[in-house]
């Protein structure tokens, strides 16, 4: 019950991709964090149980009925990263016959939504540089976790944030911010299904988001979201572990994309630049940078519209109620103001 590998046997999943007439055309990595662990430094020092599974310092016993005070014992709090279904079936708990109590539900995605905040990441800005009219910095973000971040089920994503506030707070730039609906402003992936956004170095305009994700495709290489589709992935930037090497890293847990080439892409984080035009504002100027996270990503939901079903229409339903509180904030950083005003 201790070993990181029990963990394994149900957190290893590869999906088979069918074809037209039923047959298996491919298969595809679906959740890997057992592999990722293995891979990061986090394998010599801390197993799935010391995160999910917190130990107990004192003695506790066994069995509610003359148990006898034992050591070695963890909390069964499972703590994931989870925090929208246990809220949407508490929304809709009488539609779908949910027992567990209000009150359960609410705490656990509570409990799921702190840890996320707590021990999920860091982000840092630096090297603010005014040049005439554009601010060049460097935001730095850093996975805290055994594995990458976000992990196992490919719906999750992470992503920055990025505002530059002049003098007098008005926004000059922004970059990442979330709409009501769910969607990320300027991701190719929200606004075309057949599109995504790449990995990126160096962010120059409001469009670009640096999102941290994994991306689909099937046997004719387009995007897709259908498990029973996907063959491969086309881009997997998520953050990578302490002590992960992607140089040597296995096909199943691979870094595709861009970010495989990008030598400020590793297991110490990810370093993205930033120069960005400020237009008429005037400063000393300022750098708020967030990390924010989503669990079920707006494509993924928005992709279930097309199938003639009762069970995804009503997902896609509840997915919408509740797409203003689809995602939270993992870190935040904010810079000092710039000294030159323009």
């Amino acid at each position: 019950m201790r070993e990181a590998a029990l963990c394994a046997t149900c957190h290893t999943l590869y999906t088979k991709a069918l074809g037209p007439q039923g047959k298996v055309v491919g298969e595809l990595p679906e959740q890997m964090p057992y592999q990722e662990w293995l891979h990061s430094a986090y394998r010599d020092e801390m197993s799935c149980q010391g995160c999910h599974m917190p130990p107990v310092s004192e003695l506790v016993p066994v069995t509610s009925l003359y148990g006898e005070p034992r050591p070695g014992f963890s909390r069964h709090t499972f703590t994931g990263s989870n925090f929208f279904m246990p809220r949407l079936l508490n929304r809709h708990r009488a539609e779908l016959a949910v027992e567990a109590l209000p009150q359960e539900l609410d705490a656990a995605a509570a409990r799921t939504a702190s840890y996320l905040a707590a021990q999920a990441a860091v982000v840092s800005v630096g090297g603010l540089d005014q040049k005439e009219s554009r601010l060049e910095f460097t935001v730095t973000v850093r996975n805290l976790g055994g594995h990458k971040l976000p992990t196992a089920y490919p719906s999750r994503r992470a992503w920055l944030h990025i505002t530059v506030r002049d003098r007098n707070g008005a926004a000059v730039f922004e970059s990442g911010a979330l709409e009501p609906g769910g969607l990320i402003q300027g991701n190719d992936n929200d606004a075309d299904a057949g599109r995504f956004e790449p990995h990126y170095r160096t962010i120059t305009a409001s469009d670009q988001v640096q999102i941290y994700e994994a991306i689909m495709a099937d046997a004719s290489g387009a995007v897709t979201t259908g498990l029973l589709a996907a063959v491969r992935y086309v881009k997997d930037n998520r953050l990578l572990p302490r002590g992960f090497d992607k140089r040597t890293a296995n096909s199943d847990v691979a870094v595709l994309g861009d970010a495989a080439r990008d030598a400020d892409f590793d297991a110490d984080g990810d370093r993205v630049r930033y120069s960005v035009g400020l237009g008429n504002g005037t400063g000393p100027f300022q750098v708020e940078a967030e990390l924010w996270y989503q669990p079920i990503a707006y494509r993924w939901a928005r992709n279930l519209r097309s199938y003639n079903a009762a069970e995804p229409a009503r997902f896609v339903q509840y997915y919408e109620g509740m797409s203003q509180a689809s995602a939270v904030m993992l870190a935040a950083d904010r810079s000092s103001p710039t000294l030159r005003a323009k």
